[in-house]
């Protein structure tokens, strides 16, 4: 590859692995804070892509200039209000019942999938970001480059911050943390510990629903997006390690790095890499690279 070309790679790269960090981060929330099976986070992703379209759509149609701006809170928003319900009606009675939960939420994705292609067909759907990030930035050793894949990273990092202060600075983080080393101390202080669990579930959700409105602006939205997103958030949360929002920003990044190279340089056998690092990682040290020994 000549330089530009590889600058371009890496880029490209980067770009996809703030997609993959924001949904996996709330993925990592659900799945590695609260040891809650959610194998429905992909339909949570699917679900905010395309409630908010629907709210995109007629806003668009009509030249509204925050048509996009509406689309990203009613994704997040329907995002988060399912993942409550899912919380609240099935997966909080079987807490510690891994198996129980992967199965119900297996059942509860392949419902949501069936729902919305019902509802909206199998035609491809796409949003159009507003017009001070459409277009494209002149980057030194890429050249022109399309300003919202750009934006997408600002939106990565202003997300990795936002979870770290929410953790290690707030009372809910507290006892987010406390609830993971001990549920049942955390309980005989007086906290609501259900009343905890929806809150992290809600925002875990919810990320899944921005991330489903940030990766429909940048590619369009077609059937089937689900599945490939639990699997690159189980990847990404396993090589980063559980319940690390650092660990996850750090797997984010190998597994896009590894997809966008291993496509320019062999790209039938891409996605070996990525499960090549998985098993590495695995291989050496199996909490993931900033994960806590069980």
């Amino acid at each position: 590859m000549t330089g530009g070309l590889a600058a371009t790679v890496v880029l490209n790269g980067l770009t996809l692995a703030a997609l993959y960090f924001i949904v996996a981060s709330g993925f990592s929330l659900i799945f590695g804070l609260m040891r809650t099976v959610n194998m429905a986070h992909g339909s949570l992703y699917m679900l905010g892509a395309y409630i908010g379209y629907a709210v995109f759509e007629p806003l668009y149609d009509q030249d509204v200039w925050w048509a996009w701006h509406a689309g990203i809170l009613a994704g997040i928003a329907s995002a988060a209000v399912f993942g409550v319900l899912m919380q609240a009606t099935l997966l909080g009675w079987m807490q510690g019942q891994e198996l129980r939960q992967a199965l119900v939420t297996i059942g509860v994705s392949i419902i949501v999938a069936d729902q919305l292609l019902a509802y909206f067909g199998g035609t491809s759907r796409q949003f159009f970001a507003p017009d001070a990030i459409f277009g494209s930035t002149q980057v030194p050793g890429v050249g022109r480059y399309p300003t919202f894949r750009l934006v997408q990273i600002g939106i990565a990092i202003a997300v990795g911050v936002a979870l770290w202060l929410l953790l290690n600075k707030t009372k809910l983080g507290l006892m987010i943390r406390a609830g993971v080393d001990d549920r049942q101390m955390l309980a005989a202080t007086g906290i609501n510990v259900p009343l905890v669990s929806l809150a992290v579930f809600a925002l875990g959700a919810g990320l899944a629903g921005l991330g489903g409105v940030i990766g429909s602006t940048a590619q369009p939205l077609v059937q089937g997006v689900d599945v490939r997103f639990l699997l690159t958030s189980l990847v990404v949360v396993i090589v980063g390690g559980m319940g690390s929002i650092a660990g996850t920003a750090i797997g984010a990044i190998l597994v896009g790095l590894a997809e966008q190279i291993g496509q320019a340089l062999f790209p039938t056998y891409s996605v070996i890499l990525t499960f090549l690092i998985m098993a590495t990682v695995l291989a050496v040290r199996p909490q993931g690279i900033l994960g806590r020994p069980a």
